[in-house]
């Protein structure tokens, strides 16, 4: 079973209230995305403590319903 785009997106932006979020079904079987996840969230900590708070936003679903998820983060710029 496939995950929504809409749906990770959902799930991130309850994580970070604050974060502009961009996912794209990279090869439109709802199994393959990147993502784009800008958050003050992120400030401070290093590019892998940034992907594991985004990972632990999915709750479990990385590598299971979400096979694939291609995650760019950043702070936002002043």
């Amino acid at each position: 079973m496939a995950m929504e785009a809409s749906e990770i997106e959902r799930m991130i932006k309850a994580a970070f209230p604050d974060a502009v979020v961009e996912i794209k079904d990279l090869a439109g079987d709802g199994d393959h995305y990147a993502a784009t996840v800008v958050s003050s969230a992120f400030k401070g900590k290093s590019r892998v403590q940034q992907h594991q708070m985004v990972y632990a936003a999915l709750q479990g679903n990385m590598g299971g319903v979400l096979h694939a998820l291609a995650l760019t983060t950043t702070v936002p710029q002043d």
